[in-house]
């Protein structure tokens, strides 16, 4: 499948196809099998048929004669000079180039001086990198790719460009992938003849995009995938591999290339948009979120959906009315001020596994949409869903230079950041990490970090079974593991009598490993929630609600979590104690609630723990009631507040700005506002051009 997914070429800039290496080819009967071309002197001449790829054509030129399904190549000096047979590739040729020869069905290689260096590239070629950019070089980063195993010797110091104002930079073309499925039609149809298995795997491949070098599908221990680096402009290789356990099972079913050590774009966007909107590409990505981050299928296609509609969003002259410019009259003739979003230029993305598709690419495209140019690092357990997509937009037009993906550890990726000094990170994850950054880069870093994050049931009690349904989801849906989850409940004792407790566990008992409603906690063991559990119930009142036990009949590896969803009662008056209150408001990024109840008098109660707690994401205020509305709303902060009898914690789309509040470090992501904040700052230029007064005279001095 390599053989199908990859071509093999000279390492040579000049080795274009044009001018006069111009290709001329006529497929007759791709499902046959036979690929016949003709084309004059210097070109890739080809003559075939029965179902055999056989080639003849002039010196200087790749030139093949093969039969009875066989590869088998001659030709003149100075080219790869190919003879074989029986079904064996068998290589001879002269100085200067690789030479091979083998036989038994073995592929056996001698090379001589000078040996031309063999390396596999994408199909589909990138362009080539653009001169006109003015560039800021970052070499003191110091990455290591001196151990990568594709040739990196040749490559020049890493550049990062820098936005500069100007006329619009030209966007290369991208040669058409026709090549890419004829190739895989040929290979698809060989496999058919073979066998049923061979069918079958051949046939998930014809419908895998043409962007694509996995399948989720195929995607296991046996058969395990590759993730990776992308570093200017090149797919690079490493010498060290991370092996990321499979979630389900505890195979080691993907290996990421780690490294070790230290424009415009709407012209694509609107293609990359319609392209990520075929049922197929929405499909592949889907299942592939749900490969590497178990969750339901419909919540893995609403990832998926909202990245789709986010594109859409942006197409056209969107991304220019996001640096729009004002004007201020002056004090006098010639003067004017005016106010510009101005790019930082090189920048930072760092992202979590929760959302492997939906966070990187929504901060990566905010990043260049404003002008800047970025390197991106996803957390390697799910770095392969980018590693994807970044595979489609380039596909659709991205010029190869103007984003770099890379793997690494964490210690790697902070090194990285302080040798590198990028003008500023975005940083989504954990408080802990946050902070280090935030104080390692000397506060130039906008964070996105963990949300504990509350939903309060007003006094007014109504559409019971939504809103049981409501807590269910945003408590559980993705096992607990968003940011924006529903950490504790604060009902209203009116809501005691309505049901409310019991139909939330009737809901959650619904939940199965089976289709992934609940499924593998990646960053919490159940040992970890089991202890958390029992510390909770050493306070005075409290209890579990249901759950508080381990999933059963899996075969879910230790080092990650399997927990029934959870919710444990703790009285209000306990959970504000200073002893409590801590243990009570920890995180556990996973199915778990703490659920607490208040009377009309202790409303009070309420708002003090709300604002005693750290973390301001997301929040909700279930009423309809417009006094009790007010008063919640003016005396808290969470940055996106969902409020009304439908209001919940999570599910927030593109079009709904989402972020931290009170903190001024706090990033938002999604919408105009979100993107503007995050990725461009404000600069005025004054323009003060005259003329002078007429009677302009030399001042004393002041």
């Amino acid at each position: 499948m390599d053989e199908v997914m990859a071509e093999e070429e000279e390492d040579d800039s000049t080795n274009d196809e044009t001018g006069d290496r111009n290709r001329t080819t006529d497929v007759e009967d791709v499902w046959g099998g036979n690929q016949t071309t003709d084309g004059g002197d210097g070109n890739l001449t080809t003559d075939g048929g029965g179902g055999n790829r056989t080639t003849g054509g002039g010196d200087g030129n790749l030139t093949t004669d093969g039969g009875g399904g066989n590869w088998t190549t001659d030709g003149g000096d100075g080219n790869r000079t190919t003879d074989g047979g029986d079904g064996n590739w068998t290589t001879d040729g002269g100085d200067g180039n690789r030479t091979t020869d083998g036989g038994g069905g073995n592929l056996t290689t001698d090379e001589s001086q000078s040996t031309r260096t063999r390396k596999f590239r994408r199909r589909n070629r990138l362009p080539k990198k653009r001169e006109d950019v003015h560039e800021v070089d970052v070499a003191s980063a110091k990455v290591d790719t001196a151990d990568c195993s594709e040739r990196v010797d040749d490559v020049t110091p890493h550049k990062w460009n820098h936005a500069t104002a100007g006329p619009p930079r030209p966007i290369l073309p991208i040669e058409p992938m026709s090549r890419l499925f004829s190739r895989r039609h040929l290979a698809a149809a060989a496999a058919v003849r073979r066998s049923p298995a061979a069918a079958a795997f051949a046939s998930r491949w014809l419908h895998t995009p043409a962007f694509a070098t996995v399948s989720p599908e195929e995607i296991s221990g046996s058969s395990p995938a590759e993730v990776h680096n992308f570093v200017q402009g090149k797919w690079i290789k490493a010498a060290n591999w991370n092996w990321i356990v499979d979630p389900l099972n505890g195979d080691k079913f993907i290996k990421v290339a780690e490294i070790q050590g230290v424009s415009h774009v709407w012209r694509y966007i609107c293609k990359a948009a319609r392209v990520l909107g075929q049922p197929e590409v929405l499909d592949f990505f889907a299942k592939l979120v749900q490969r590497v981050a178990p969750k339901s299928y419909q919540q893995a296609l609403a990832e998926v959906q909202v990245t789709q509609k986010f594109l859409e969003n942006f197409c056209g002259d969107q991304v220019r009315f996001l640096a729009r410019s004002f004007a201020v009259p002056g004090n006098h003739l010639g003067q004017m001020s005016n106010g510009y979003r101005w790019p930082y230029g090189p920048v930072a993305i760092i992202t979590p596994f929760n959302f492997p598709l939906e966070i990187p690419l929504l901060q990566l495209m905010g990043a260049l949409y404003m002008g800047n140019k970025p390197v991106l690092k996803v957390d390697s357990k799910v770095s392969i869903v980018m590693e994807q997509m970044i595979r489609l937009l380039h596909d659709c037009g991205l010029p190869a230079e103007d984003v770099d993906f890379i793997n690494s550890d964490g210690i790697t990726m902070n090194k990285l950041l302080l040798e590198a000094n990028p003008k500023m990170t975005l940083f989504t994850g954990s408080s802990r990490v946050a902070e280090k950054l935030a104080a390692d880069l000397q506060g130039r870093i906008k964070l996105e970090d963990a949300g504990f994050d509350w939903k309060i049931l007003g006094p007014d009690v109504q559409e019971v079974d939504y809103i049981s349904w409501v807590c269910d989801q945003d408590a559980y849906a993705c096992s607990g593991q968003k940011c924006s989850a529903q950490s504790m409940l604060f009902m209203h004792k009116n809501w005691s009598a309505s049901g409310l407790l019991e139909k939330m566990k009737g809901l959650s008992e619904r939940r199965k490993l089976e289709d992934l409603t609940i499924g593998p906690v990646l960053t919490v063991t159940t040992a970890s929630m089991k202890e958390h559990t029992s510390n909770l119930l050493k306070i005075p009142g409290s209890k579990v609600l249901f759950g508080g036990e381990p999933l059963e009949n899996h075969s879910i590896p230790e080092v990650y979590g399997a927990f029934k969803p959870t919710a444990v009662f703790v009285p209000l008056v306990e959970i504000l104690k200073s002893d409590n209150f801590e243990l009570v408001t920890k995180e556990i990024f996973g199915p778990f609630q703490v659920v607490t109840e208040y009377a009309d008098d202790q409303l009070e109660l309420v708002l003090e723990a709300l604002e005693r707690m750290n973390a301001h994401l997301t929040a909700a205020v279930v009423s309809n009631d417009p006094l009790f509305l007010q008063e919640v709303l003016g005396r808290s902060v969470n940055g996106t507040t969902y409020a009304g009898i439908r209001a919940r914690t999570t599910g927030a789309p593109q079009n709904h700005w989402f972020g931290p509040a009170g903190d001024p470090r706090g990033a938002g992501i999604g919408t105009p506002e979100a993107i503007k904040l995050v990725w461009s700052c404000h600069r005025e230029i004054i323009y003060d051009i005259g003329p002078l007064p007429k009677k302009w005279a030399l001042p004393s001095a002041t």
